[in-house]
C-alpha cells in the first residue's frame, strides 16, 4: 500500500515530513473512553498514521449516544464501543494496528496497560476515573491528554508531560462532584471541538513540535467562541508509588460489590429491599417495581433523605457504569447494603420483559 500517497498532505508540510510520518507510525497511545470524545479522537489519531492505538472502554452503544458518538451506527446498538471503533479504525487506516480492550480500566490493570504505550488520552467524564488515569501515568511516567466536558464548555490539558504538572496539581480535591453528559446534558459539537483539540495534543507530542498544554488549561465555549488559557503550578508534595496506589485502588473497588440480574428475580417487589433507578426519567426502557424509586444520579446527594441507610440497596442505571458512582457516593454517607445491578436495564430487558414498558 502507498503510504505516502495516504499521508502527501500532512508529509508536505517541512515541520512533517518524512521523518515525522515516521515518528507517527513508530508511536503508541492508548484512549481511555470510546464514547463523544473518544469518538472525535481516534479517527484524526488513525488518519494521521499513529501506529498502534489502544481503546479501552466496557460500555456498549445506546440509541442516546448517537449525537455525539457519530462513529457508530444505529445498527451498531447493542455492540461494545472499543470493537466498534475498531472497525471504523480498520475501514479508515488499515495501516494502523488497534487492540479493543472491553474491560473497566481498573488499579488492576491501569499499570500493565499504561507501560505498553507511549501517551495516555482520558476521554471519560467520570471523576473518579480521571484521578486513576492521572496516577497510574504518575507511576508509568506517561503523559496523559486531558478532556472534559459541561455542557457547551470544555477544557483541555496535558498532565505529567516531561515531569510538569499532574491532574491533581490542577484538581487536588478528589471529593469534587461533576454532572455526566447523561445528566447535564451536552451538543455532539461541543465533544467534537474538545475531541479534536486532544488529538492535536498527541500529534504535536508525537512530532515534536508546538507548545504543549503542560501546565496550561485550555478552556472553550462554543456559544460565544470565546477561550482562555489559564496557568497552572507543579505541587511538588503530590507522590504517588505503587504501593499507595494498589492500596488505594484496590480498597475503593473491592468496595463496590456488583450482583448479576438473575441473582435479584427473587427480590423483585420484595418489601425487604429497594431497587434504586439512577438513570434521568426520559431514558428508555422503563421498568417499574413496587419496591423501586427513580432518583437521577446528578440528584441523589441532594434526595438522599428519601433513603434508608439500613436497607437493602439494589442500584442500576442504564449499562452498569452510573450504578457503580452511585455506590461510591453512597457508601461515603454511610450506606452499608448497597450493590450495583451489572449490565443495568439493558441486561435487565432480557430478563424481564414482561415487567418493561417498551
Amino acid at each position: 500500500m502507498n503510504t505516502t500517497a495516504r499521508y502527501n498532505r500532512q508529509m508536505i508540510l517541512p515541520e512533517i515530513g518524512e521523518a515525522g510520518q515516521h515518528k507517527l507510525s513508530k508511536a503508541k497511545v492508548l484512549v481511555i473512553g470510546a464514547g463523544g470524545l473518544g469518538a472525535s479522537i481516534l479517527p484524526y489519531l488513525a488518519a494521521a498514521g499513529v501506529g498502534k492505538i489502544g481503546i479501552v472502554d466496557d460500555d456498549v452503544i445506546e440509541i442516546s449516544n448517537l449525537h455525539r458518538q457519530v462513529i457508530y451506527k444505529s445498527s451498531a446498538v447493542g455492540k461494545y464501543k472499543a470493537e466498534e471503533a475498531k472497525l471504523m479504525i480498520a475501514e479508515l487506516n488499515p495501516l494502523v494496528k488497534v487492540n479493543a480492550i472491553t474491560e473497566k480500566l481498573s488499579g488492576k490493570n491501569a499499570i500493565s496497560l499504561f507501560e505498553n504505550y507511549d501517551i495516555i488520552v482520558d476521554a471519560t467524564d467520570n471523576i473518579a476515573i480521571k484521578y486513576l488515569i492521572n496516577d497510574a501515568c504518575f507511576i508509568t511516567n506517561k503523559p496523559v491528554v486531558y478532556g472534559s466536558i459541561f455542557r457547551f464548555q470544555g477544557q483541555v490539558s496535558v498532565f505529567n508531560y516531561q515531569n510538569g504538572p499532574t491532574y491533581r496539581c490542577l484538581y487536588p480535591d478528589e471529593n469534587t462532584q461533576s454532572a455526566s453528559c447523561e445528566d447535564a446534558g451536552v451538543i455532539g459539537i461541543t465533544v467534537g471541538i474538545i475531541g479534536m483539540l486532544q488529538a492535536n495534543e498527541v500529534i504535536k507530542m508525537i512530532l515534536e513540535m508546538g507548545e504543549v498544554l503542560s501546565g496550561k488549561i485550555l478552556v472553550y465555549n462554543i456559544l460565544n467562541n470565546e477561550q482562555q488559557k489559564y496557568d497552572f503550578d507543579k505541587n511538588t508534595n503530590v507522590v504517588i508509588d505503587s504501593e499507595s496506589f494498589q492500596k488505594k485502588y484496590d480498597t475503593i473497588e473491592n468496595q463496590i460489590e456488583e450482583v448479576l440480574v438473575g441473582d435479584i428475580l427473587s427480590k423483585i417487589d420484595s418489601n425487604e429491599v429497594l431497587l434504586l433507578d439512577v438513570r434521568n426519567h426520559d431514558e428508555e426502557p422503563k421498568i417499574s417495581f413496587k419496591n423501586g424509586i427513580q432518583i437521577p444520579l446528578m440528584n441523589l446527594e441532594n434526595e438522599i433523605e428519601k433513603l434508608n441507610p439500613g436497607q437493602e440497596i439494589y442500584i442500576f442505571c442504564q449499562s452498569g457504569i452510573r450504578s457503580k458512582m452511585a455506590v461510591e457516593l453512597l457508601k461515603k454517607h454511610q450506606f452499608k447494603n448497597i450493590k450495583s445491578i451489572a449490565g443495568g436495564a439493558l441486561a435487565m430487558k432480557q430478563l424481564l420483559k414482561e415487567k418493561i414498558t417498551l
